[in-house]
C-alpha cells in the first residue's frame, strides 16, 4: 500500500512515537550498543577487536569482509561513539576515498565525493530503503544523527549498481539503526555540551524477553548556536555581509522492533525520523532559515524454510521534505519500495534473486511531471571460502521516465595464502537523472538518458590476526554526464538547459591498514586520485570540482574495556570547488589534529569526549563559507541494566 504525500511524515512520526511513549518525555542521547562482531566483556577484562566484520550491503547476503571484492568499509558501534552529538556527514568525512565540502556549520549544505564521484552518484539506504531528496538527487547526510546509528557500511565502487539499480555507480552507504541485535535489557539517559553553545540530551530503552521479542526506542535533542556560515568576499568590500552566528537545532527519533516467530519465521519493522532547523545566511538578511524532515520505515518478513536458504519481503517509506520561507520553496519528495529477495546454497557458493517495485513522487509546482516508477529483477552469485573468492549479479531496471537499464558486475579474488589475496573486478553503473534535471523550470530537459560508468578495480591485499592491509588500484570511465549548457538569447541572457554532454576519467589509489596489538590500534589511510574532465570542451583535462589529488589520515589509539582514548591527523590536498579551476575557486589543503575518548567512571555511568582541530587551523572546503576551529564536545551518560 502506497502513503499518500499529506501522509508521510505522520506515518514516520506514529511508528516512532507511538512506541517511544513515556520515554520521549526523558529525552536524552543513547549509548551506543556493543557492536555484534565485539565480544561482549567484563571491566577486569581486555577488549576484544575483530578486523574481520561481517557485511551485507556488498553482496545482499552476510559476507566476511575478507572474502568480498570490492572495496569496503564498516564504521561500527563502537567507533560511532567518536560522534557524540555529530551527524553522519562527519564519521563519513574521514573515512578513506570520501572528500567532502559544507557551507557553514551543523545542518547547512554540504555534498559528499566518493572515488571521484559525485553524492548524486551516490546510492544511501537506511535499513535497505532509499533515502534521498529526489529534487536534488543528494541525500541530507547532514542531517542524520549519529546517535541513532548501530553502523554504516560503505560499498565503493559501482558492483552495487547491478545489486541494487539506479545511483549507486560511485558506491553504495547503508546506515543501519539501532535494535537490529539487542541482547539485553536496559536503559540510559545522555546530557552533552560543546563548543558554540551546543547540547545535546536523550534517551534509548532496549527490551528483550524469551519468546523472541527485542524492542529498541531512542530520541534525542541537539541544539547550537552554530559559527558565522559565510566570510566576507575580498574582492568586494561592499558586498551584503552577515556576521550573526547560523544555528541548528533537531529532533531525532528511532525504533526497531524485532519478533522470532520460530526458527524459521521472524518479522520486525524500524524507523528512524529526523526534524531539523537550519539558520544559513542570505545576503544581509538576518534569521534566514529552512525547516526539513527526513527519515525512513521499513516493515519485514524472513523466511528461513531450511538451512541455507531464504525467503525476505520487504516494505519501505522515506521522506525527504524542506521548506525555505525565504525562497517560498517546498519541495516534498516521498518514495515506496517493495523487495522480494531470496537467497539459496547451491553445490559451491550461493545463488541470491529478487524483484522490486520503487514509487518515487515530489510535491511542487515547479515540475510538469511529479512522479515515476521504477520495476526490478536482479540476480547474483557469491562464492565464498579460502581458495577463491567471486562475485556476479545481474539486474535489469525499467524506469517510466527514461526507459530501461541493464547492468552487471563481475569479480574474483585469489588466495595465494592464508593471508594474501589478489583480486579485480568489472562493474557497470548508471545514474538516474534527478528531477531537477528532469523538470526545473531553470534549464530542465525531459529528454535526458542516465549517466552511465565503466568500472575497474583491483586489489592485493594481507590480513593477519593482528592487522588487515589493502591496495586498491581504480580506473573509471564516466559518460553522458548531465551538465548545464548555457544558451543565451536576446529576450533571456541566462537561457540553457542541462545536457548529456561531459565524460569524465578517474582513476585512483587507496591504501588503508589497521593494526590492533595488544590494547593499542594504529594505523590510517592514503587516497591518491586522478578525476579529470574528459569532455573535450574548454574544460578538459581539468580536475573535477571537490576531488583532491591526496588525501590521508593517520591515527593511534589505545583501549581497555573501560578507558578508550584516540588521536588522528587527517589531511586533505588541494583542490578547486569547480571544474573551471578557476584561481578564484581554488581550495588549499589543510590537517586537522583531533583527539577523542569514552572513560566508565562507574559501573552505571560513562563519559564520552571529543576535541577537534586542536591547532585551531584556519581553513575552508568551499570558498566564502567559514569553518569551526578548535572545538569540543562532551557528554555523561548513565545507565540501567
Amino acid at each position: 500500500m502506497l502513503l499518500t504525500r499529506s501522509s508521510s511524515s505522520t506515518y514516520l512520526r506514529c511508528c516512532i512515537l507511538s512506541a517511544l511513549g513515556v520515554f520521549a518525555v526523558n529525552t536524552a542521547m543513547a549509548v551506543t550498543p556493543s557492536d555484534p562482531d565485539l565480544e561482549t566483556v567484563n571491566d577486569s577484562e581486555l577488549p576484544q577487536v575483530e578486523l574481520d566484520k561481517i557485511v551485507v550491503t556488498a553482496t545482499r547476503t552476510p559476507t566476511k569482509t575478507s572474502n568480498v571484492i570490492a572495496q569496503t568499509r564498516v564504521i561500527d558501534s563502537e567507533e560511532l561513539r567518536r560522534y557524540q552529538g555529530q551527524t553522519v556527514l562527519e564519521a563519513l568525512k574521514r573515512q578513506p576515498g570520501i572528500s567532502h565540502y559544507t557551507s557553514g556549520g551543523m545542518g547547512t549544505v554540504s555534498n559528499l565525493y566518493m572515488r571521484g564521484y559525485d553524492g548524486k552518484q551516490i546510492l544511501v539506504l537506511i535499513d535497505g530503503i532509499r533515502y534521498s531528496s529526489l529534487s536534488t538527487g543528494n541525500s541530507a547526510l547532514n542531517l542524520l544523527p549519529a546517535d541513532q546509528i548501530d553502523r554504516i557500511e560503505i560499498l565503493y565502487g559501482a558492483s552495487g549498481s547491478s545489486i541494487y539499480g539506479a545511483d549507486a555507480m560511485g558506491g553504495v552507504i547503508q546506515v543501519f539503526t539501532k535494535g537490529s541485535n539487542v541482547d539485553q535489557s536496559s536503559m540510559s539517559v545522555t546530557a552533552g555540551v560543546g563548543s558554540n553553545d551546543q547540547y545535546l540530551y536523550g534517551a534509548s530503552a532496549q527490551f528483550v524477553n524469551d519468546t523472541g521479542t527485542a524492542l529498541s526506542l531512542s530520541a534525542s535533542h541537539n541544539e547550537t548556536d552554530g559559527i558565522n556560515a559565510t566570510l566576507p568576499d575580498p574582492s568586494n568590500e561592499y558586498a551584503p555581509y552577515n556576521k550573526d552566528d547560523d544555528g541548528f537545532e533537531s529532533d531525532n527519533f528511532s525504533i526497531a522492533l524485532n519478533q522470532r516467530i520460530n526458527d524459521q519465521l521472524s518479522v520486525g519493522a524500524s524507523a528512524l525520523y529526523s526534524e531539523s532547523t537550519t539558520y544559513f545566511d542570505n545576503g544581509a538578511a538576518e534569521n534566514v532559515y529552512s525547516d526539513q524532515e527526513t527519515g525512513a520505515a521499513q516493515a519485514f518478513v524472513d523466511w528461513r524454510y531450511q538451512p541455507g536458504a531464504s525467503v525476505k519481503l520487504q516494505y519501505g517509506h522515506s521522506i525527504d521534505n524542506i521548506d525555505t520561507e525565504t525562497y517560498s520553496s517546498n519541495y516534498d519528495t516521498e518514495q515506496d519500495q517493495v523487495s522480494l529477495v531470496g537467497q539459496h546454497a547451491l553445490p559451491i557458493g550461493t545463488g541470491i534473486y529478487g524483484a522490486e517495485y520503487l514509487n518515487q513522487s515530489i510535491d511542487t509546482t515547479d515540475y510538469d511531471v511529479d512522479d515515476r516508477d521504477v520495476t526490478s529483477a536482479f540476480l547474483g552469485y557469491v562464492l565464498a571460502n579460502n581458495q577463491f573468492d567471486a562475485q556476479a549479479n545481474l539486474r535489469y531496471d525499467d524506469n517510466s521516465q527514461y526507459g530501461d537499464e541493464t547492468t552487471y558486475n563481475l569479480g574474483g579474488a585469489l588466495h595465494i595464502s592464508p593471508n594474501l589475496r589478489i583480486g579485480a573486478s568489472y562493474a557497470k553503473g548508471f545514474r538516474a537523472p534527478s528531477f531537477n534535471d528532469l523538470y526545473s523550470p531553470f534549464g530542465g530537459n525531459a529528454e535526458l538518458t542516465p549517466e552511465t560508468s565503466d568500472n575497474y578495480e583491483a586489489f592485493i591485499e594481507y590480513d593477519t590476526p593482528i592487522q588487515s592491509t589493502r591496495l586498491t588500484g581504480y580506473h573509471n570511465k564516466v559518460d553522458d554526464l548531465i551538465s548545464y549548457v548555457a544558451s543565451p538569447t536576446p529576450s533571456n541572457p541566462y537561457a540553457g538547459s542541462s545536457e548529456n554532454v561531459d565524460e569524465a576519467k578517474i582513476e585512483g589509489l587507496t591504501l588503508t591498514s589497521d593494526w590492533i596489538v595488544d590494547n593499542y590500534l594504529f594505523g590510517g589511510s592514503y587516497d591518491y586520485q586522478q578525476a579529470e574532465d574528459n569532455s573535450g570542451g574548454s574544460n578538459d583535462g581539468n580536475f573535477l570540482a571537490i576531488r583532491p589529488e591526496h588525501k590521508g589520515l593517520i591515527y593511534l589509539g589505545y583501549r581497555l574495556s573501560s578507558f578508550d582514548i584516540r588521536a588522528e591527523y587527517e589531511y586533505v590536498g588541494d583542490y578547486y570547488s569547480n571544474v573551471a579551476n578557476a584561481e578564484s575557486q581554488f581550495v588549499d589543503h589543510y590537517g586537522l589534529f583531533n583527539i577523542s575518548g569514552n572513560y566508565q567512571l562507574t559501573d552505571s555511568l560513562t563519559m564520552a569526549a571529543r576535541l577537534d582541530n586542536i591547532t585551531n587551523e584556519k581553513y575552508i572546503t568551499l570558498p566564502g563559507y567559514d569553518t569551526d576551529g578548535i572545538n569540543y564536545f562532551t557528554s555523561l551518560t548513565y545507565n540501567w541494566y
